[in-house]
C-alpha cells in the first residue's frame, strides 16, 4: 500500500475489505478516481482461509486481499494504510480526516469498514477466536466435521446455531452458560437431534499443546470437545460516522449493530453508501464482495446523473463561473485518464 493521497478523488472507499475492494475495483474499472482507506485490521484474520467462495475455496484471508489490492491498483485506484477518524460534509461532497492528520476529499463515499465481534469474557476464548473457537457452521463447518463440538449459548441465535451445527457432528453438547435454560419447544428440538444440554456457567476453557480439549465449568467439571461455537455480538465499525448523523441501530435479531441502508446500500445521507458486514452482520466473504460491486455500480450511476446535469447546465449558460469550473474539472478528469 501507499500513504500518498490526491487533493480529491470521484469516492473514498473506507474500508479495504472483501467489500471495499470489490467496489473499489468496480468503480476504478469505470474510470473513477477511487481511494480505499484500509484500517489493516480485517475480521477475519485469524482464520486459516476463507470457505465457501467460489474459484477461491480455501485462499488465506491476506492472499484474499493482497490479491485485491493488487487489482484495484492495477486500473489506476490507490490504497491507501490509515484510520479514520471522522467523515464530513464540505460543500458538495466529502472530507474524510484520518487519525493521522491527513485528509481526504470526495464527491461520494462508500463504507465498507466491517464489524467488531464482542466476544463472552471468558479466559482463552479470543485467542483460539477463528481457530477451534467458531460462530458460522457455512464457515468452519466442514473442518470441525465429526468432531465433538459445543455450542455456548450467548443470545436470541443460540438454539439454532446448535441446531445448525449438529449438521457437521452427531456429537453436539449445548451450554446454556449465563443464558436461561431453553424452553420446552427448543429443549424438544435439541433432545430431537441428540444434542446434549449442560446447564452451569461455563468459567474457562481447556488448552492443551494449543489445541482446545474441553469446557471447564465453575463447579470444575470438564467436558470434553474438540471445537466450540459461540454466537458473537456483532457491532458495525461506524463510529466515524456521527458527524453525518449515520449511527448504527439494533438489528431486527437482537445480535448486534448495524448501518441501516435500502437494498442497493445507500443510507439516508445522501452520497453515502455501505457494503458488506457494516450493514449486512451475515454476509459471508462472497455476498459482501457482490454487495461492493453492486453499491459501486449506483455511485458510479449517481455520479454520472450528477455529471450530466452539470453539463447540461454548462451548455445553457457557458458563461458562468460554475460552467468554466465544470469545464476545468473534466479536463483536470480527462488528463488524469491518459484522454
Amino acid at each position: 500500500m501507499t500513504d500518498q493521497l490526491e487533493d480529491g478523488y470521484d469516492v473514498a472507499v473506507i474500508g479495504g475489505g472483501a467489500a471495499g475492494l470489490s467496489g473499489a475495483l468496480m468503480l476504478a474499472r469505470a474510470r473513477r478516481s477511487v481511494v480505499v482507506i484500509d484500517g489493516g485490521a480485517p475480521r477475519n484474520a485469524p482464520a486459516e482461509g476463507v470457505h465457501g467462495l467460489l474459484a477461491r475455496e480455501g485462499v488465506p484471508p491476506a492472499e484474499l486481499l493482497a490479491r485485491g489490492r493488487a487489482e484495484v491498483r492495477g486500473y489506476g485506484g490507490h490504497v491507501v494504510a490509515g484510520e479514520v477518524g471522522a467523515a464530513t460534509c464540505e460543500g458538495d461532497g466529502f472530507a474524510v480526516a484520518l487519525v493521522d492528520g491527513r485528509t481526504v476529499r470526495a464527491r461520494r463515499l462508500l463504507v465498507a469498514t466491517g464489524l467488531v465481534d464482542e466476544l463472552p469474557d471468558l479466559p482463552g476464548l479470543r485467542a483460539r477466536w477463528g481457530r477451534d473457537v467458531l460462530h458460522c457452521p457455512y464457515c468452519h463447518g466442514w473442518e470441525v466435521r465429526e468432531q465433538a463440538i459445543g455450542v455456548l449459548a450467548t443470545g436470541p441465535l443460540s438454539v439454532h446455531q446448535a441446531l445448525l451445527f449438529r449438521q457437521w457432528s452427531a456429537d453436539v453438547t449445548f451450554f446454556t452458560h449465563t443464558m436461561p435454560p431453553p424452553g420446552d419447544e427448543e429443549a424438544e428440538q435439541l433432545a430431537a437431534r441428540g444434542i446434549r444440554v449442560v446447564d452451569g456457567e461455563v468459567a474457562s476453557l481447556e488448552i492443551v499443546e494449543d489445541r482446545l480439549v474441553g469446557v471447564r465449568l465453575s463447579d470444575g467439571r470438564l467436558v470434553r470437545r474438540d471445537a466450540l461455537a459461540v454466537s458473537s455480538r456483532m457491532v458495525a465499525r461506524a463510529g466515524f460516522l456521527a458527524a453525518l448523523g449515520l449511527r448504527p441501530a439494533a438489528h431486527p435479531a437482537g445480535v448486534g449493530e448495524y448501518l441501516p441502508a435500502d437494498p442497493t446500500g445507500r443510507t439516508e445521507v445522501p452520497g453515502v453508501w455501505v457494503a458488506g458486514n457494516v450493514t449486512d452482520l451475515v454476509a459471508q466473504v462472497g455476498g459482501a464482495a457482490a454487495a461492493g460491486a453492486a453499491a459501486a455500480a449506483q455511485i458510479n450511476a449517481d455520479l454520472v446523473a450528477e455529471d450530466t446535469r452539470r453539463a447540461v447546465a454548462a451548455c445553457r449558460d457557458p458563461f458562468s463561473a460554475r460552467s468554466e469550473a465544470r469545464i476545468s474539472e473534466l479536463v483536470t478528469g480527462d488528463r488524469r485518464h491518459g484522454l
